[in-house]
């Protein structure tokens, strides 16, 4: 059994992202998303409101898991019993990042292989960050995210 671990602060998920998670899932037996707390980011959703979302999106994927992490990747993935780390490329310019933590995710945690899936073409320009700010602005979002992620941030930006 090959399990893959998908890291991400998933602020909120994306389509892409789902995209990513459903081909993993093919590829797969096993994927877990790992959903990281991140002190030094300021995420719109706190842990367990990311956790929750992605798991309605993933909700049709029978090996898909959803958990949240507060530890170092490297040691998340042994906990896990991981033997693969999934990233996501969107674009050109995510490869020199993605490339110097591969390097240093194979240095941590050389018995785990990085790979690398890029999302379905007319989901690669889209990002968490960008669905944030169109859902501040009043903006639709429902063609990019899954219709529980839209309801949550109309309601996240109504309160605000």
């Amino acid at each position: 059994m090959t399990k893959v671990v998908y890291p991400g602060t998933f602020d909120p998920i994306t389509n892409g992202h789902t995209d990513l998670i459903e081909r993993a899932g093919r590829l797969f037996d096993e994927v877990v998303v790992a959903i990281a707390y991140n002190s030094k980011k300021s995420p719109l959703l706190n842990l367990q409101e990311r956790c929750a979302l992605v798991e309605k999106a993933t909700a049709h994927l029978p090996n898909v898991t959803v958990k949240g992490f507060s530890n170092l990747l490297a040691e998340f993935v042994r906990e896990e019993n991981a033997t693969v780390l999934l990233r996501g490329l969107r674009a050109v310019s995510d490869f020199e990042y993605e490339f110097q933590l591969a390097d240093m995710n194979r240095k941590l945690a050389p018995e785990v292989e990085s790979v690398f899936l890029t999302p379905t073409n007319h989901l690669s320009y889209i990002s968490s960050s960008l669905i944030r700010e169109i859902a501040s602005l009043g903006g639709d979002i429902s063609e990019f995210v899954d219709p529980a992620v839209a309801r949550a941030l109309r309601e996240k930006f109504r309160q605000n």
